[in-house]
């Protein structure tokens, strides 16, 4: 039987290196497509993989068996669960991989895109850009067709040349960057704060008008300092909620 077949990774040796290994397993696993195997290669073999050791791989396993996304059997192996469920809390360890397995596994309509003048809360972000390349997009559950979360992104537009709109309709756009553009990701920075949803809000994500969301901001630079992405996410506050660990080592 053919195995799953994950995305690599480079790995960080300054964050715990099973949570590295989940994350990225994790956006393998919410991204991949219908025709992908549902088995999973060994211990062995994913930990050739990602270049780590078995222990590493096994608790790495148990952290997306925990949550509901793989099943375990001894002698039988290791399968994707196929209606697990996609809205988990996210945690956050200063992983860009985390940030892509936290986007990962919904579908995507991309409502809108096209230049568009900086907003000025942006302008610090972009201070010698009149213009940014913008996206709209809508993710919603795979299963149920809920939608879960609105986001806009205003991106540099000489990056945005090597963007097509389909890769946005599949993939994050921290993965579209980093992946498909090439783009030197060096840190991400998020910030999360309690809003009350507005008109468009509430119309797109069916819930009350004003109703509790979580609003996301992520900032994205590159290893220069300067800003590639500036990301805004409105969540659904009844689906979402965010982790946050300090490695204190």
């Amino acid at each position: 039987m053919t195995s799953f077949a994950p995305d690599s990774i480079v790995l960080n040796r300054k964050l715990p290196l099973w949570y590295q290994v989940s994350q990225s397993l994790r956006a393998s696993i919410l991204g991949r497509s219908a025709r992908d195997s549902l088995r999973l290669p060994t211990e062995e073999q994913l930990a050739e993989h990602y270049g780590v050791s078995v222990l590493t791989m096994r608790q790495a396993l148990k952290e997306l068996e925990d949550e509901g996304l793989i099943t375990r059997h001894r002698r039988r192996g290791t399968f994707i669960e196929p209606d697990a469920t996609r809205a988990a809390p996210v945690r956050l360890l200063g992983s860009v991989d985390a940030i892509v397995a936290q986007q990962s596994g919904m579908t995507a309509e991309l409502l809108g895109h096209g230049r568009a003048p900086v907003p000025a809360e942006f302008a610090e972000y972009f201070p010698e850009l009149p213009e940014a390349m913008t996206y709209h997009r809508l993710r919603s559950d795979e299963k149920t067709g809920e939608p879960t979360n609105h986001a806009r992104n205003w991106i540099r537009p000489e990056l945005a040349d090597a963007i097509r709109p389909q890769d946005l309709t599949r993939w994050p756009m921290t993965k579209v960057l980093r992946d498909v553009v090439g783009a030197d990701i060096s840190r991400i920075t998020d910030t999360v704060a309690a809003r009350l949803a507005d008109p468009e809000t509430s119309r797109l994500l069916r819930v009350p008008l004003l109703s509790p969301i979580l609003h996301y901001t992520g900032v994205t630079y590159d290893s220069g300092g300067r800003v590639l992405d500036v990301a805004v996410i409105h969540y659904r506050g009844d689906r979402f909620s965010f982790t946050v660990t300090l490695d204190a080592t």
